[in-house]
């Protein structure tokens, strides 16, 4: 038995050694740094967009002790990822696992550097889901969550399986669980990044709060509550739509909207510019509508 444990403990052990030649760390806030990842050989660098607190007098711990400037390639709150360049040789990206085979019980290291040293922590994948939106609207690929501890400093790292193969980056700013942004979200949005410096999301500048409709327009339209507009910015999208304090707002582009994370997952980046049906109750009755979406800044 204590043969076959040395063996399991010398093989974690060799994938971390492996792992951490891929793991940096990112000073861009006053408190303890952060964690990032090498995304490509070339210099691009993954982290957590909330562990990024300026947009410049940015560096970079690199695995082989040498710190170099970064500069911001662009950030999405919405997904809670920033991305860096640096101006470094002999970086090693990692190898990005096939996450169509990772199942609930599977072993995974999290791995951390906001220091010199890599550090490491374990667990196994407690939850696996479907696609799902952050409180953001950030277009997330699948529901992962671990149970593995999330010590300071951490955000931003990777998750690794055994082999040291990439499952993504772990973030402790979307809600009250260890989360990983998977792989496939995180090529997506660096992709958008890089390309664009940021990913377009949509705007509609109204002050919003869930609440419960009478039970004739429950019956009538098949939810039990809506969003009643509580504030209008002057000159935003919201306004030049039409929209007025005390509408409530129940549908927007077919999509039944109860709670402001209903209204955020809609506004995407694709529906910028977009006149879209909408549907108000406005001093009790139903309307349609049309709403431009405007874009975030």
């Amino acid at each position: 038995m204590s043969d076959v444990l040395n063996s399991v403990s010398d093989g974690l052990a060799d994938t971390v050694e492996l792992a951490g030649k891929s793991v940096v760390r990112i000073e861009g806030r006053r408190r303890l740094p952060s964690t990032g990842l090498v995304w490509s050989a070339d210099g691009v660098i993954v982290t957590a967009h909330h562990s990024v607190e300026r947009d410049d007098n940015l560096s970079v711990g690199l695995p082989n002790g040498d710190k170099v400037s970064a500069t911001l390639a662009g950030r999405d709150p919405s997904t809670d990822l920033a991305v860096l360049r640096v101006d470094a040789k002999g970086l090693s990206a990692f190898k990005q696992a096939d996450g169509a085979k990772l199942r609930v019980g599977h072993l995974v290291l999290a791995l951390g550097r906001p220091g010199t040293n890599v550090l490491s922590t374990m667990g196994i994948v407690s939850a696996l889901g479907n696609n799902w939106r952050s409180a953001l609207g950030g277009d997330v690929d699948r529901y992962l969550q671990t149970d593995v501890a999330m010590l300071p400093g951490f955000s931003g790292g990777p998750l690794v399986d055994v082999s040291g193969a990439l499952l993504g980056m772990n973030t402790s700013a979307m809600r009250d669980t260890s989360l990983t942004i998977p792989t496939a979200t995180l090529a997506r949005v660096v992709d958008t990044l890089l390309k664009h410096g940021k990913v377009r999301q949509g705007y509609l500048g109204i002050g919003a709060q869930p609440v419960r409709l009478p039970a004739a327009l429950q019956e009538k339209l098949g939810q039990e509550t809506g969003l009643l507009i509580a504030s209008v910015e002057a000159g935003s999208p919201a306004d030049q739509s039409g929209l007025v304090l005390g509408d409530t707002l129940v549908t927007l582009d077919s999509n039944k909207v109860r709670h402001m994370d209903d209204l955020a997952g809609l506004l995407t980046g694709d529906r910028v510019g977009a006149s879209i049906p909408a549907t108000i109750v406005r001093g009790g009755q139903v309307q349609d509508i049309k709403l431009t979406i405007g874009e975030r800044a």
